[in-house]
């Protein structure tokens, strides 16, 4: 049944975002515009949001109302809540990074008289651009993408030169890439400009646009940048999206950097349609230049885990083997590194079947310095210990070497020793955690020698012999042993230690170390490694042992 009402006219958008240019017919009501992909309208542009604008009819007549966007809606410039349209109205969505409608009633012939032809052929090779944009993804480097985005930028704006400053540490702008026309690259030094403008930019978000600073009140506010005879200048943020994990949630934009441009010839870079398509730029050339970032990062994070593990592996060859078995002892030790590699060691010395030297360490600190000091102090008792006599001299020559190479906050304690065929046992300690010897007539620790290696250059260190039996044990363990934590914040202990030793079902080297590690993975269940782990175990069999 006829309401005897002329039917509502069409209503038509001309939308121009970072997408394009285009035209789109609104079919229902409500007609939803926004980021979000169920909307009517799916707008891109750092300043959209997800649920932007909704165009409805309401008695007859179109309405257009912001929800609440975060960068606001205006129509003709003027700021929109709710009101109705009328043929020719510019919606803007955002401060100049989102998008702009224009609005048409009437059928498609009857379209504005309003000429797009010139925009249209501004446009056109900057959306050609923006797909290049965006086939980037982060399969191009950071380099890549910078030039590609400022030879785009001078030949659309047709200025003289531009650069592309990118937020370092602290949010402070640093310079990235320079270009001028004929893509000539400009480096650091000839970076001449005034730094007022970017930073401003930068700060504020918002695009500066200096028209003819030669002539007018703007040079007196702009000298740096007149002292060298530029006349123009346009400078646009850059800002990357940061999209969350829930979709009720706001999203946010972080502003990662400045495009900055300018020319000494009167006249450019000023024109409506530039402008606009150098903020469509900017918006695309964002999420382009921080997708290169990541990608940049990725590449690095994997260069520097395949180093890593490269490294772990030259450090367990330069270990010797787990087990060392001689006629009158054996012995077994095992490390687990905190990280990919650590500063603990250990090491055997054959003294030709007749001794058998050891020595176990921890570096100060973890990673790769502490890896490399590690490494260093194997190869120093390895070269030295034969021209020795006694433990407590080539501990001496150790750290005199260590003081004299200035490395700073590195230290080492170790325990070096060596036990004879007969059972004698020389050892100087130097800061590190007491070994304990057990057997059958009780524990002891072995506690003499100096303070920690690489600390006092004319340290005095001792030694201490003493005669062990057949069957007597000694364990040696880095402090990540008995410093391992539980989820409660406890530490294993050295009392704790001394009962899972006693406790040992077995008394093979080998089986001992086996049951300590065990112990500490039991008691610290749960909890992350806070510490390199290593222990050493030397039984001693006998003179006479077979």
């Amino acid at each position: 049944m006829s309401t005897g009402q002329p039917p509502l006219e069409p209503l038509r958008l001309e939308v121009t975002d970072a997408q394009g240019e285009r035209t789109v017919v609104v079919d229902s009501s409500p007609f939803s515009i926004g980021r979000r992909e169920n909307n009517g309208l799916r707008l891109g542009g750092s300043e959209v949001s997800r649920e932007h604008v909704v165009i409805e009819r309401i008695d007859g007549v179109w309405m257009v109302r912001d929800l609440q966007s975060r960068y606001g809606t205006s129509v003709n410039d003027q700021p929109l809540t709710s009101q109705p349209l009328k043929s020719g109205d510019r919606i803007r969505l955002g401060r100049g990074g989102g998008a702009d409608m224009v609005c048409h009633f009437g059928d498609a012939t009857s379209a504005s008289s309003r000429s797009m032809t010139g925009a249209r052929d501004d446009l056109r090779q900057i959306t050609a651009l923006l797909e290049d944009f965006r086939s980037l993804g982060s399969g191009r480097v950071l380099q890549e993408v910078l030039t590609l985005v400022l030879d785009a930028a001078v030949e659309v704006s047709g200025a003289e030169r531009a650069f592309i400053m990118l937020a370092g540490a602290g949010d402070v702008l640093e310079f990235k890439l320079g270009r001028g026309r004929g893509k000539v690259t400009l480096n650091d030094a000839t970076f001449n400009i005034s730094r007022k403008i970017p930073e401003e930019v930068f700060r504020t978000g918002q695009t500066q646009v200096m028209a003819d600073l030669l002539d007018g009140a703007l040079a007196d506010v702009h000298q740096g940048t007149v002292a060298l005879g530029i006349r123009n200048v346009v400078c646009v943020p850059l800002n990357a999206v940061l999209y969350v994990e829930t979709a009720d949630a706001n999203t946010e934009d972080r502003r990662i950097g400045v495009l900055y441009l300018d020319s000494r010839e009167k006249g450019t870079l000023l024109s409506t349609s530039t402008r606009k398509a150098l903020a469509t730029m900017a918006s695309e050339a964002s999420s382009a230049i921080q997708n290169a970032q990541l990608y940049r990062d990725k590449v690095e994070k994997s260069r520097m885990e395949h180093e890593m593990k490269i490294a772990a592996e030259i450090q367990q060859a330069l270990m010797p083997k787990p087990l060392a078995n001689l006629r009158f002892a054996e012995a077994a030790a095992a490390s687990i590194a905190c990280r990919s590699i650590g500063g603990d060691f250990f090491d055997y010395l054959d003294f030709g079947g007749k001794a058998l030297g050891f020595t176990l360490g921890d570096v100060a600190g973890k990673g790769p310095p502490a890896a490399l000091l590690s490494a260093l102090m194997q190869g120093m008792f390895a070269s030295h210990v034969t021209g020795v006599d006694g433990t407590a001299k080539l501990v001496t020559i150790a750290n005199q070497v260590l003081c004299k190479r200035g490395i700073e906050s590195r230290f080492v304690t170790l325990m070096f020793g060596i036990l004879g065929s007969d059972g004698t046992l020389t050892y100087t300690n130097a800061g590190h955690n007491p070994p304990f010897v057990v057997g059958p007539s009780g524990v002891r620790r072995l506690e003499d020698g100096g303070p920690v290696v690489g600390l006092l250059e004319f340290a005095p260190y001792g030694q201490e012999t003493l005669q062990l039996q057949p069957g007597d044990t000694v364990v040696i363990f880095s402090d990540g042993v008995s410093e391992a934590m539980n989820a409660e914040g406890d530490e294993l202990g050295d009392d704790r230690l001394l009962a899972a030793i006693l406790a040992a079902p077995t008394t093979t080297a080998e089986g001992l170390v086996s049951h300590i590690f065990a112990a500490v993975s039991e008691f610290t269940h749960g909890t992350a490694q806070g510490d390199d782990i290593t222990a050493m175990v030397i039984r001693y069999r006998g003179a006479d042992a077979a």
